[in-house]
């Protein structure tokens, strides 16, 4: 029962990311009092992530390490490029700005590897990628940030660099040591895995869109036009870059997926802790924009399959 009703939520993400967006704007009452969570529900999917790495994925960066090197670079050069040129070109207020670039910042989003596996393409790069710009982002994050948001606003990067091993390594860290010990258990548990994460990002989505219901009510609209030419544009540019490497048609979509989707949980936890709470928005609606437009790419890339062989 309870891995039917996984599969159901887990396959209906987009759908909770939504409703709980609108719960969270129209009753923040029942969701602000949650504000000093975010972290620890980002923890919780982080720590879900770690129990479904194997050797395998591991395995695959060194049997094709290019493929998962142009991935990763791609992701990091493309959205915080993306992101400052936009808050540089639409002059965004501070606050705004810095949200773009946070989010621009982040590794792939969790939901990535669903819509690669969902357009038809190679999963495996797609997860190899992930897992590689996630952990990788204890150094990579702060250090984009100070570079592309240091005139907008003071960056502690060695704080940011504390909270993204507290919120994302050591519960991924302490995924797969649970993985390793109680092999059979933690295999039983991953069943329950797309209920309890679908479960803590719509929270998160619901808490942050709460605490600036107000802010949004201000600078939504403009905060929705960046954040759609962000993701849109972060698509376009992943997918010419990964043909600029030759890469074929199934690589192609796994490289644009992995590079226009973000870790936005992680995106709204670093701007509520470090940040002006504006600075959330962006990764608010970032969270349920991606999805929406990630789902429409899936079932567009699945019906073209012809040459993801060659």
């Amino acid at each position: 029962m309870v891995e039917r009703i996984s599969k159901f939520v887990g396959g209906t993400f987009s759908v909770w990311v939504i409703v709980f967006a609108i719960f969270g704007f129209f009753a923040p009452q029942l969701f602000v009092g949650l504000k000093n969570h975010i972290s620890l529900l980002l923890g919780i999917v982080m720590f879900g992530m770690g129990l479904t790495l194997s050797s395998a994925d591991f395995r695959e960066v060194f049997r094709r390490p290019m493929d998962v090197v142009i991935g990763v670079i791609g992701h990091y050069l493309i959205m915080p490029g993306l992101a400052f040129v936009l808050a540089v070109a639409l002059k965004l207020p501070p606050e705004i700005a810095v949200g773009v670039i946070l989010v621009g910042s982040c590794p792939s989003g969790t939901a990535s590897n669903v819509m690669t596996f969902l357009a038809k393409g190679d999963v495996a790069l797609g997860v190899s990628i992930a897992s590689v710009s996630t952990l990788i982002a204890p150094l990579a994050t702060p250090a984009i940030i100070s570079l592309l948001a240091g005139q907008w606003m003071d960056i502690n990067t060695e704080s940011l660099f504390m909270d993204i091993i507290k919120v994302v390594i050591i519960p991924i860290l302490l995924g797969v040591i649970v993985k390793a010990l109680f092999k059979k258990q933690a295999e039983a548990s991953v069943k329950a895995l797309p209920l309890v994460s679908t479960v803590a990002i719509v929270l998160i989505v619901a808490i942050v869109v709460a605490l600036n219901k107000g802010k949004i009510i201000e600078t939504g609209a403009l905060i929705f036009l960046v954040v759609i030419l962000h993701n849109g544009l972060g698509f376009v540019l992943g997918y010419f870059f990964a043909k600029l490497f030759g890469m074929n048609l199934a690589k192609r979509k796994a490289v644009t997926l992995e590079t226009g989707m973000q870790n936005s949980g992680l995106g709204a936890a670093l701007a509520a802790a470090h940040f002006n709470p504006l600075a959330a928005v962006p990764s608010a609606i970032f969270s349920v924009w991606h999805n929406i437009s990630g789902s429409i790419l899936a079932t567009w890339f699945a019906k073209r399959e012809d040459g993801a062989k060659n």
